[in-house]
């Protein structure tokens, strides 16, 4: 195929492509294609992933009329490709590659640079592609294209197409055309992932709470048989060679293993284990600092730790999990996973649950050995097996969660308010969701600027990738840089590994800039290249990485103002300010403070035990008349509030007091206030008992020392006598 009347021969990089065809810059059959991958994806749900790959790469080779289309996928641990799925053409019989990688290196190479590749002949390939071009004589491919596949900055894989018929030659429509499925098919796999990843850590929660629950009913004389085969199971769902248990001697220098799972051909390490002659990083580490250590491979371990590394070596240890478990404030066993046979990752979020099952194992230890010696009494075990209940309960509700953060993944609360001004804000969302413009929310503190923007994403076409959030006045002004746009390893001291910034994090989504205001000057040139070119990079590279992400900025603030007085870029300010969009505070929506009120009680009436069936008139216009100058934030607090201090159906409101605020007050101490008179309510219900049951820690859902903290900050003090 030519375009123009001219042949086109280039192997790699991106074409130029004319959007007169087609508005929105889609051509119809591109359309026609993508909406056909889109119908797929809609109708099935992800565990049936593969079927409809299949059919959508039936669907992509028609589009094409090619003869085979190829998936090649690379997991994060192998960073190997892996021909995860084809179609063949009825009639065609291609020899397939077994490995991307072998067969042709040259190709495989450019997909780890990111840079497609369009060969319409084998001559097309360059000297150094010796090895392609054989393969294409030998299977008989003449002409082919390869796309990488990409999300949030991660090689996920690439998707070739080949003719075997005849040589093609690839347009610059036909590479628009695959480069846009590619895209959409990337979203495919992304989301397969992260529907796996929560569904394993799922896997994982179970588990743990089916061996707390199985120790805890376990008989004292089957403790140990137990223990191996909770070990196996950890050991199983890693997928590692060794899961061990080790005990610490008096001498604190000298450890052994107590249980083990162990691989066929990777026996347990018998005997003691001087941790400080063989292992002196790890020793100190956990032993003297009392922390886990988590290395992905040896070349994680520091330079002053090369007796470390040559014992590494000599036990064939590829990657190391540790966690110490504490008895009365000491290191008393060792959680220890090893991998033998190649590297693996350690994600930290697994080191907490291990760390409640060590601990649920040295319980269940303790009362092998209180059942087997009878040296504890009967009211002392008890309370320990109170704790492992507590520990399983502790389990049960964090799978709970779990399981409602899947279901709830993509749903979100939407916006309360029935008001004009507010049905003017949802009109103005309506209109700006769909497209990909930048947005700029303005309003006061307390007014809901998060969750307007939540709710433009909610109702985007980038709906299905998660909303990231930046504060930018929580990130303090040193790190900021390597929070938004990454960092390389060795960027600054500290560093020790590469970090993916926000921006890369969200391609493909939305990024919501809070506070933006608080951005650094000298940053903001940064920012203004990122939305107008789609651009970054890391600190610490020169490397340009390629971002498609959506804008929506926050502020408090007047920017023109800030623009006025030199604290704000201008250039920046009318690059944000495409679609602005001004949040009323309360006091401007009167008439949505009912609404807001008995959604409130909803909200804490299944929190708090408790049922509300009326709130009274001369309250409801009370806290109509009040200014809130907290807005909808102020106004929750007064609820729950009144909530605590109801003891019966008709809701007890105590309404704010008016204050005049002083020229530098911005309404923060009408929020301290409300805060202070909250806590101080809770303590007088609670009889002043700040900690354990039944008391106000517990009554407000903080913790005690939370709660300490705020008390010292408002001068709370209990009343003498």
């Amino acid at each position: 195929m030519k375009e123009h009347g001219q042949k086109n021969t280039s192997v790699t990089g991106d074409a130029e492509y004319g959007k007169d065809e087609s508005d929105n810059g889609l051509f119809p059959e591109q359309r026609a294609i993508l909406s056909i991958i889109a119908a797929h994806s809609q109708k099935d749900h992800v565990g049936q992933y593969d079927r409809t790959m299949e059919q959508i790469l039936h669907e992509v080779n028609s589009f094409f009329d090619a003869d085979h289309v190829l998936l090649w996928e690379i997991s994060e641990e192998e960073q190997k490709p892996r021909l995860a799925h084809s179609y063949v053409k009825t009639g065609s019989d291609p020899s397939l590659p077994a490995s991307l990688n072998e067969t042709m290196p040259y190709v495989f190479g450019r997909v780890c640079d990111f840079t497609p590749q369009w060969v319409s002949r084998p001559e097309d390939l360059p000297p150094e592609a010796r090895l392609d071009r054989q393969y294409m004589e030998i299977s008989g491919i003449r002409s082919f294209m390869v796309v990488p596949l990409m999300a949030g900055g991660t090689l996920l894989g690439a998707l070739s197409l080949a003719c075997s018929r005849a040589e093609r030659e690839w347009c610059n429509k036909d590479r628009f055309h695959f480069q846009q499925i590619c895209l959409a098919i990337s979203t495919q796999i992304d989301r397969k992932r992260s529907y796996y990843l929560l569904q394993q850590r799922m896997q994982f929660e179970n588990l743990i709470s089916d061996i707390s629950a199985r120790l805890m009913a376990t008989p004292f004389q089957d403790v140990d048989r137990e223990i191996e085969r909770s070990l196996e199971e950890v050991r199983t769902f890693f997928v590692v060679e060794r899961c061990a248990l080790l005990g610490i001697r008096p001498d604190p220098r000298v450890v052994w293993v107590t249980h083990s799972s162990h691989a066929e051909g990777h026996e347990s390490v018998p005997g003691d284990i001087n941790l400080a002659e063989l292992f002196p990083w790890s020793y100190g580490k956990l032993i003297i600092e009392g922390t886990h250590t988590t290395l992905t491979s040896i070349e994680e371990l520091p330079v002053e730790a090369e007796l470390e590394r040559r014992s590494w070596i000599a036990m064939d240890i590829k990657s190391a999990l540790a966690i110490p478990l504490f008895i009365e404030g000491k290191v008393s066993s060792i959680i220890l996973l090893n991998t033998l046979l190649e590297e693996r990752a350690w994600p930290e979020e697994y080191v907490p649950r291990l760390r409640v099952l060590g601990e649920t194992i040295l319980n269940a230890l303790e009362r092998r050995n209180i059942d087997h010696n009878l040296r504890e009494s009967k009211k002392q075990l008890r309370a320990r097996l109170q704790e492992i209940e507590q520990l399983k309960q502790a389990l049960d509700r964090e799978n709970t969660y779990l399981r409602e953060e899947v279901s709830l993944l993509f749903e979100h609360n939407g916006l309360i308010g029935e008001s004009n001004v507010m049905r003017s804000v949802l009109h103005q969302v309506e209109q700006v969701a769909p497209t990909d413009s930048t947005v700029l929310i303005s309003g006061e503190t307390g007014t809901g600027k998060e969750l307007l923007a939540r709710e433009i994403h909610c109702h985007s076409s980038r709906k299905e990738r998660a909303l990231v959030t930046v504060n930018c006045a929580s990130l303090s002004p040193t790190l900021i840089e390597s929070e938004l746009f990454g960092r390389e390893k060795g960027a600054y001291t500290g560093a020790m590994t590469r970090m993916l910034g926000r921006f890369e994090v969200a391609d493909g989504s939305t990024i919501f800039l809070d506070e933006i205001t608080e951005l650094p000057f000298e940053l903001q040139s940064k920012l203004l290249r990122v939305i107008e070119e789609g651009t970054l990079e890391r600190l610490g590279s020169t490397r340009t990485i390629h971002v498609n992400v959506r804008l929506i900025a926050a502020t408090n603030k007047d920017l023109l103002q800030e623009v006025e007085r030199g604290a704000f870029r201008q250039d920046l300010f009318y690059r944000l300010n495409v679609f602005p969009i001004t949040l009323p505070p309360l006091r401007e929506r009167r008439e949505d403070i009912p609404l807001l009120i008995w959604t409130f009680i909803s909200r804490l009436e299944k929190k708090m035990g408790k049922r509300i069936e009326k709130v009274p008139q001369r309250s409801m216009e009370a806290l109509q008349s009040y200014s809130w100058p907290g807005n909808v934030r102020e106004l929750r607090n007064i609820i729950e509030h009144s909530m605590i201090m109801t003891g019966g159906g008709t809701l007890t409101v105590v309404p704010p007091v008016e204050r005049e605020a002083s020229d530098d007050e911005d309404g923060s101490f009408a929020l301290e206030s409300v805060e202070r008179s909250h806590i101080l309510a809770a303590l007088q219900k609670c009889g002043w008992r700040i900690s354990g049951q039944g008391g106000a820690a517990q009554a407000l859902g903080l913790k005690r020392t939370t709660l300490q903290s705020k008390m010292k900050k408002l001068a709370i003090e209990r009343p003498t006598r």
